[in-house]
């Protein structure tokens, strides 16, 4: 199974959503890198279930538990192992699950390919997977921050409902994590769209052709969980477009627009790094479905448990995370290639 992102700064995640604990391991942090746990636990506790209405009532504290790479407050540039334990999983809620693949869901998908699976909650499948994704991407978030790297994110559409401020102050104020006071009130529990965008990356970070900057960000972006779609800059809405009016125009000092996101030919171009993200509807719904069973034919079902309502605002640190990620990764090759950090 692939569960490690990144060739240089190596993410692993692992554990189930119904065992003992998740958790990550992560390889190539640099050494000297100061570690604020109440930073990291306020990350941690941000993609926390249960914080409102709009997610899951599973009562999960996620306290991190730092096992090993850090000493004395600052990394040893030795793997970083972190452990977050499960103690209010109910298994008993997806006891009638165990032979039936929920629309949706990617039930039927493990069991073709592995011929075996964990029904509690989804197993791997969970979005308690990317409770590893979050520890790792506040150790990359802080990496990169002493290189003048800032990353912010939020929800910008819900429904038909858009974000047209990007006050990103305002995201932690309300529920939603939108950047827009006036569209957060508006937002109904549905399928939407999240941003990310990454601050202060210098011109450089990143490489042509394979290894190109933007397909490193769409393919984690993609990996998390409910996410099918990625856009960078202008991206679709470029299609209705002509190249006068989309060819960022470089004064000498800064871009006058930033249709390219921030990534020109694979490579961050030194503007802002913008990525947006479809977030399909939550999945686990109460209302009766037809569904398949592990024996051949089919049958109705209505999923209980706890399930996010709105899988957006959970999605945002996660995907916040995942910039981080991949920005540390680009910053640690273009290290190695040039010798300096910008």
């Amino acid at each position: 199974m692939s569960s490690s992102f990144g060739r240089l700064f190596v993410v692993t995640t692992f554990g189930e959503s119904h065992g003992p604990a998740v958790g990550v391991v992560v390889d190539g942090m640099p050494p000297g890198i100061a570690v604020d746990p109440a930073e990291l636990q306020r990350q941690m506790d941000r993609r926390r279930p249960g914080q409102s209405a709009l997610t899951t009532q599973r009562s999960e504290a996620d306290q991190v538990e730092i096992l090993s790479g850090v000493f004395e407050g600052v990394t040893l540039g030795t793997p970083i192992a972190m452990l977050v334990r499960n103690t209010d999983a109910r298994s008993e809620d997806y006891a009638s699950l165990k032979d039936v693949f929920r629309p949706g869901h990617a039930d039927h998908a493990t069991f073709a390919k592995y011929g075996v699976r964990d029904h509690r909650g989804g197993g791997r499948s969970s979005g308690r997977e990317t409770v590893g994704r979050v520890a790792a991407g506040a150790l990359a978030r802080a990496a990169v921050a002493t290189v003048g790297v800032t990353i912010a994110g939020g929800t910008v559409q819900v429904g038909s409902v858009r974000a047209v401020r990007r006050d990103w102050e305002q995201t932690e104020q309300n529920p939603v994590r939108c950047p827009d006071a006036k569209a957060a009130a508006d937002m109904a529990r549905v399928s939407g769209v999240v941003e990310v965008v990454a601050m202060g990356a210098p011109p450089g970070w990143g490489d042509p052709t394979m290894a190109k900057l933007d397909a490193l960000l769409g393919a984690a972006m993609l990996s998390i969980p409910a996410v099918k779609g990625v856009e960078i800059g202008g991206g679709f809405g470029m299609c209705a477009l002509q190249g006068s009016q989309t060819n960022d125009v470089f004064d000498g000092h800064a871009y006058l627009t930033n249709f390219a996101g921030g990534i020109a030919g694979g490579i961050s171009n030194g503007a802002d790094i913008v990525a947006r993200i479809a977030v399909r509807a939550a999945t686990s719904i109460g209302k009766p479905q037809t569904a398949a069973t592990r024996q051949g034919g089919t049958t109705t079902i209505e999923i209980r448990g706890r399930h996010d309502p709105c899988i957006c605002p959970r999605v945002v640190p996660v995907a916040e995370s995942m910039m981080g990620i991949t920005l540390m990764e680009a910053w640690l090759r273009q290290r190695a290639l040039r010798g300096r950090d910008r």
